[in-house]
């Protein structure tokens, strides 16, 4: 499961890159974690920023008879699951990213985060799905979902899954509202390992209350409790 990733370039370069204002509130994120709100790009709101629930809420999240957490949608359930396939037709996103996070097993209570970025985009975004919920109270608000894929050749050493990884001519084919299914179904998978790289992060990674620029930097490779490892 992807549950970290990190947003950290202005909003001018947001701006620029993605062609889209940028709320005044945006701020960099080093930790993006789920049930936090995060900035988004709709294909109904395609001109704008808007901020989502990674999930869902805080509040549904203590009650999941109210509502299951979902940060992560495999790629595979969008053929076999009709009410996904509909939910990519009718309401797809784009999540603004400069790095994502995953954790390699180095022994049974052992793991290793590292960071991946790529290579040809400092900016780039994963392939999402929104939805709109009401409570009980008949309040609105709104969450999303990452679209994950079998990992390529680099993060494979680490993870099994990453998220999708779109270009900037797959970004457009995605927030078309005019896409079909097929043009829509080409673009999801893998990003290519020759256009990435990695390396170990701050155990601190784990804990979902930190976000510090110190969390981006390379570290030497340690276990969730800091201790020093032979992986790199």
């Amino acid at each position: 499961m992807i549950e970290r990733y990190s947003i950290t370039a202005t909003p001018e370069k947001i701006s620029e890159r993605f062609s889209v204002d940028v709320p005044d509130f945006f701020k960099p994120r080093y930790n993006a974690c789920p049930t936090q709100l995060l900035p988004v790009i709709t294909n109904s709101s395609p001109q704008g920023v808007s901020t989502f629930y990674w999930g869902t809420s805080p509040e549904w999240s203590k009650n999941k008879s109210l509502s299951e957490k979902i940060i992560n949608t495999p790629v595979e359930y969008i053929a076999d699951k009709p009410a996904i396939k509909k939910a990519m037709m009718k309401t797809r996103c784009i999540i603004p990213a400069d790095g994502f996070y995953a954790w390699k097993k180095a022994g049974k209570k052992t793991f290793i985060p590292y960071r991946f970025i790529c290579t040809d985009q400092e900016i780039f975004s994963f392939a999402g799905l929104w939805e709109e919920y009401e409570d009980t109270d008949g309040n609105e608000f709104h969450t999303f979902t990452i679209i994950t894929t079998p990992a390529n050749a680099l993060v494979s050493s680490v993870y099994d899954r990453m998220p999708v990884i779109l270009s900037r001519k797959d970004e457009a084919i995605w927030l078309n509202k005019e896409s079909s299914e097929s043009d829509l179904s080409s673009i999801l998978k893998s990003y290519s390992a020759e256009k990435m790289n990695h390396y170990s992060v701050s155990p601190l990674i784990s804990d979902s209350t930190a976000d510090v620029p110190s969390l981006i930097r390379p570290a030497p490779a340690a276990d969730q409790f800091g201790n020093l490892t032979l992986f790199d």
